[in-house]
C-alpha cells in the first residue's frame, strides 16, 4: 500500500509554529508497554483510547501487532473493552486504502474497528469524535509515535496524548514519514 502526500501534516505543523504547546505530549512512553492502561481508566477517567497504527503497534505497513507488544495490546482491550479501542490510521481506513481492504486485514488481525476517515491526521478530528460520541474528547486518549501527526491530532482535539517515543522499525517506512519523524526520534 502506497501512501499518497500527507498536506495535512504539512499545513498543520505550521500552527505548532503559532502554538508550540500542540507539539508536547502529554505522557511520554518507550512503547505501549510503559502505559499502564488501568491507571488510565481508573485515575485518569479515559473512557475511550484511540492508536496510530505504524511504529506505535505494528511494523510500517504491516496488519499484524509487533510480537512484543502483544501482552500490552490484550492489556489494552481488557481494561477499555474493544468497542472503546479504536486505531486511527494515515494508511489503512483512509482514500488510500483501496476498498478498506487493509482496515479490514487489520480489524480482523487486531480485533478493533479501524476509524475510516477522509482526512489524515493532524487534521479528521471529527471522524473520532463522532465515531466514540458520546465519550467526550477529553475522556478520550490518543497514542501515537508522530508528534507532528499524531500528537497534534490529539491535543487539537482535546485529547490525552501519549507519545511512543521508540519506533517499532524504519524497515519499510515511506520516504516522507521518515524524514519527518528524524528530528522526532532524536530524543536522547
Amino acid at each position: 500500500m502506497v501512501q499518497s502526500l500527507n498536506l495535512s501534516g504539512i499545513a498543520n505543523a505550521f500552527r505548532v509554529l503559532l502554538n508550540p504547546s500542540l507539539a508536547m505530549p502529554h505522557i511520554i512512553v518507550d512503547d505501549i508497554r510503559h502505559i499502564n492502561f488501568k491507571h488510565l481508566k481508573q485515575q485518569a477517567n479515559i473512557k475511550a483510547i484511540g492508536f496510530d497504527k505504524d511504529n506505535c503497534l505494528t511494523a510500517p505497513y504491516v496488519s499484524t501487532i509487533h510480537p512484543p507488544l502483544k501482552e500490552a495490546w490484550k492489556d489494552c482491550i481488557e481494561t477499555f473493552s474493544k468497542e472503546k479501542v479504536l486505531i486511527v490510521s494515515n494508511s489503512a481506513g483512509t482514500k488510500d486504502d483501496v476498498d478498506y481492504k487493509e482496515a479490514q486485514k487489520l480489524e480482523e488481525s487486531l480485533g478493533v474497528a479501524v476509524l475510516r476517515h477522509d482526512e489524515k491526521k493532524p487534521s479528521g478530528g471529527q471522524f473520532l469524535k463522532e465515531k466514540l460520541d458520546p465519550i467526550p474528547a477529553e475522556q478520550t486518549a490518543f497514542v501515537g509515535d508522530r508528534i507532528l501527526t499524531d500528537v497534534l491530532f490529539g491535543n487539537r482535539n482535546g485529547n490525552l496524548t501519549i507519545w511512543t517515543r521508540r519506533v517499532i522499525t524504519e524497515e519499510g517506512d515511506n520516504k516522507a514519514a521518515l524524514i519527518g519523524s528524524c528530528v522526532e526520534w532524536n530524543t536522547d
